[in-house]
């Protein structure tokens, strides 16, 4: 018998937000852009309203704005902005790696290291997309093996879109080898790190990445 979740179907409105979330992973839409409900609605051809309630759930979750009489926007990146994603994210991250951490085993540290393999076989290539996939994988990796579901759906549907158009904006500024040195370096500190200080030098990584990325911000920001 197959699981009542595998015979749901995903309905309009989760079609349309589900397309817009990709489209700004992918770099597609981008950040002030304007999306036209209209033009959405024909493009994935549907009616009107999906489009109209994906819209509210995606501005619901920050990641687009309606300026009345201008229209709908895919959110700016302001300097404010990153500061409280970085903020956020940060202590987040750091609560995954102390619970990883806490429940440390072979398998884990495995797990990582493979995922850290994936960048380095980008890196070598010089391929910034693969990298930039490789890179939130092995994020994701950290959320999903701290075990802790409401941590890993926070940073995955909340703030995933957020490091998605950071990323996207400004890491290609950074040399991809060197980008690859800093993830090998921290994952050294979350595995080596003692654990009654790794929550606190994760938090410091992400609080250096930030003032790295502000320094980059061009100057109407």
């Amino acid at each position: 018998m197959r699981d009542k979740s595998e015979l749901r179907t995903v309905t309009a409105t989760e079609r349309v937000e589900e397309h817009i979330r990709q489209a700004i992973y992918k770099g597609a839409l981008k950040p002030r852009e304007r999306i036209i409900e209209e033009d959405v609605a024909k493009q994935l051809e549907c009616s009107r309203g999906p489009v109209r309630e994906a819209f509210l759930r995606l501005e619901r979750d920050g990641l687009i704005v309606t300026v009345a009489r201008r229209g709908t926007f895919i959110r700016d990146i302001s300097a404010s902005s990153i500061e409280v994603i970085f903020s956020m994210r940060s202590k987040l991250e750091a609560l995954c790696v102390r619970y990883l951490r806490e429940h440390m085993t072979g398998e884990t540290e495995q797990l990582l290291r493979d995922a850290l393999k994936k960048m380095k076989a980008a890196a070598v290539k010089n391929d910034d997309e693969a990298f930039l996939d490789a890179d939130m994988h092995f994020h994701q990796t950290i959320w999903k093996l701290s075990n802790r579901v409401t941590l890993e759906n926070t940073l995955s549907k909340i703030m995933n879109p957020f490091i998605f158009m950071l990323a996207r904006a400004y890491s290609s500024q950074t040399p991809i080898a060197v980008r690859y040195k800093k993830h090998a370096r921290y994952l050294e500190t979350i595995l080596t790190e003692p654990v009654s200080k790794v929550e606190h030098s994760v938090e410091h990584y992400f609080r250096e990445l930030a003032i790295e990325l502000l320094s980059k911000l061009p100057p109407q920001f």
